[in-house]
Parts: C-alpha cells; structure tokens; sequence
C-alpha cells in the first residue's frame, strides 16, 4: 500500500467527504420544515394553473428559507426563483415612504407640515376642510382627504401618463377634510414620490435607487423593470391565463416597485432593525418606528402609519403591507416580537400568496392558527385592467 492510499489518509478522506456533504445539506435540513407549505403551493400551482409564487422567510436576521415555483415566464420558460422581480403593486408604498424618510432624516421634509408646501404651482384643493391640513403624513397614512384613486397606462394603448402637475390639477381634490376619515387613497402616492422629486431634484427612480435600493443592498429591486432586469423579470399574467400588457401609473409612488422575494425579505429584515453586513443605515431606529405607528384609521390600536399597516392578528403585532392588481398579488408580513419576515409574491391575480405566507407563519409561530376551510374568505380575482390596492 503507497503512504497516499493509507488507511490513515482514507478515513480521513471519508470523514472529509463526510463533512462536506453534511455542509451541502444544510439548506435542504433547514427548509425541512417547510416542506408541508413548499407542497401546498405545488399543489395549487397545478390546480389553478397559476405561473408561478416566490416565497422568503427571515427570522432572528437570518433568511431561512426562500425558493421559487412555476414559471416568471411561460413563453420564455423562465422559471421563477427568489431572485426574480415581480410587479409588488401597493408593497410599492412602505419602499416609497421609506425614501421619504431619508428626506425627513436630512430634515429636508417634516411630516407634519402641510404637503403643499413641497409642492409647485399644482396644489392640493380642499372641497371640504381646509387644505393645509392635508400634512405629509396625512397623505402617507391616508387620511389627507383624498379619494381612492387608479389610473393605468397600457403599453398596448395610446394614452401616456401625464405629468404630475397635471394629475394633482386634475384629481388633486380633498373630498373628506383633513384626518377626518381613512380612505386608501393611491394618488396621495403619487404625490409623496413628486415630493420626492422635488425636494431631492433627482427623479424618484433615480433617488430610490441611490437612496434606498442600493444601500439596503436590493440588487434585483427597481421603479418599474430597471436596466439589465428585463431578462429576469416575471411576465403579469391575467385570469385568463395570457400575459398582460405592460403598464405603468400616474401615482407611481404607490404601485409601481418591482422587486424579488430576496430582497423584500432583506427590506422587511432592515425594518425589523437586522441590518446586514452589507446594508447601511439609511434610517434610525426611532424613524423606523415612527413608519410602523399607527395614525390613520386607528382602532382598537390597529391602524395605519407612514406606509404600513399595524394590526393585531394571532396575538401578535404585525407591521405589514399587501398589493394586489392585474397579473400581481403579493404579501409582506414582518413580526417583531419574533423578530420574523415572510414575503410572498405572484405574477397573477391570487389568494395563493396569501395562504402561502399564511402556512408559513403557523410553522414559525406557535400562535399562529390556519383558519379552518370553512371560515377562509372566499378569493375574489383583481380585474386585470383598472384596478389597483
């Protein structure tokens, strides 16, 4: 036998290889939990035939589990993983705020101050109340006044979105007085990201990128389908099972974010005050919190603050945001007491997000109770055109 094939040098060898395959596994060991929801949602991709679902889950500021199901693409076949951005719809506010708050950080925006001073010549007009009431964060919290408001421009038609000084001129009316009455209203997002833009001088694609994008280290998050995201990005489909033409919006600020399950989930995981080695600090801890208390439409403590929604579900508080519009359904929950993030994201109009993200918190949290068949709300489709939330 040589000195390189001793029975020392095997063992070792066998132990080597022992060891790597142990290390190898470990992913596979820690996602085992979750295979009961990774079923489900292989399940109710083939019933429904619905293209595809992402899924990320952090807790104790570690990403624990995150995968990607069916196809972002059909006609491409590109499958889905959790690095492909979808379309978040209305995830697309606490992101946006969450660049408004650099500005408030920097002192150039206070919240409390009336939303017309950040203005130009289009302003806000009060039918009922008095406009200056309409502060910054009365707009972020929906309680400006403004009404509930969408507006898509399809790539397949020949309408183009205005300016923003023609929007607010047009549909900038406060139809319930300031802090009155909590109407979601998506036109007081489109003004926040004009605000953006005008006290940042920087466009809001541009300031996002720069400000909170990569800094928070979101590398496959953009306004809209940023450059080089293109051959990655999940296709909308509709009810119909055809891809929906591209389109955008006239309040940006509140619908059109593009991102992956990933980096939603390293969001959520900033905001949980994990920040990672590669992230900096974009925000204080007291700005933070500032974002997650509720001021609008508050009851029972449950309510809605600058971009997230803050209730009680299970017994535990959850800071969180929904999107739902043609060919786009997505889910954020983040849990503080647990210190846990799950994101869920499709490129269809589904409650599958919902129930995915649903089963993962009734794996992660011993409160968490799924409902039982019989209680679950019945799923009622998004329209593929028109209609956003």
């Amino acid at each position: 036998m040589t000195k390189a094939s001793s029975p020392h040098r095997l063992r070792l060898a066998g132990v080597g290889l022992l060891l790597l395959g142990a290390w190898a596994a470990l992913p596979a060991m820690a996602a085992d939990k979750f295979e009961p929801v990774r079923e489900y949602i292989r399940e109710q991709l083939r019933e429904k035939s619905l293209p595809s679902v992402a899924v990320a889950v952090a807790q104790d500021g570690k990403i624990v589990w995150e995968e990607g199901f069916g196809w972002a693409d059909r006609e491409r076949r590109l499958p889905a993983d959790a690095h492909t951005p979808y379309s978040l719809a209305s995830i697309s506010k606490p992101i946006t705020t969450t660049g408004l708050m650099r500005l408030v950080q920097d002192g150039k925006v206070d919240l409390d101050r009336p939303a017309n001073d950040y203005l130009g010549a289009a302003k806000l007009v009060a039918r009922v109340g008095d406009e200056r009431q309409a502060t910054v964060r009365r707009v972020a919290d929906h309680t400006a006044g403004l009404p509930l408001y969408f507006q898509f421009f399809y790539e397949d038609e020949p309408y183009r979105r205005p300016s923003m000084d023609e929007t607010i001129l047009r549909y900038g009316n406060l139809v319930t007085a300031p802090g009155e009455r909590h109407v979601y209203s998506n036109l007081g997002y489109g003004v926040l990201d004009y605000i953006i833009e005008r006290v940042s001088g920087k466009s809001y694609t541009d300031f996002m990128r720069e400000e909170v994008f990569v800094p928070l280290g979101m590398t496959r998050t953009s306004i809209d389908i940023g450059p080089g995201l293109a051959p990655f990005a999940a296709t909308r489909y509709g009810q119909d099972g055809l891809p929906i033409p591209f389109y955008d919006f006239d309040h940006p600020g509140g619908s059109a974010v593009f991102s992956s399950a990933h980096d939603l989930v390293r969001f959520g995981m900033f905001h949980l005050k994990n920040r990672l080695k590669d992230q900096k600090q974009i925000l204080s801890p007291a700005l933070i919190d500032e974002m997650h208390r509720p001021t609008g439409g508050v009851k029972d403590g449950n309510g809605y603050g600058v971009g997230f929604s803050n209730d009680l579900r299970h017994g535990y508080r959850v800071i969180s945001h929904t999107g739902g519009m043609g060919g786009v359904s997505t889910v954020m929950w983040l849990i503080p007491e647990k210190n846990i993030a799950i994101v869920a994201l499709a490129n269809a109009s589904s409650g599958l997000p919902f129930e995915a993200a649903d089963r993962i918190a009734s794996v992660v949290l011993p409160k968490w109770k799924l409902p039982e068949p019989t209680e679950r709300q019945p799923w009622t489709p998004t329209p593929d055109r028109k209609s956003v939330v």
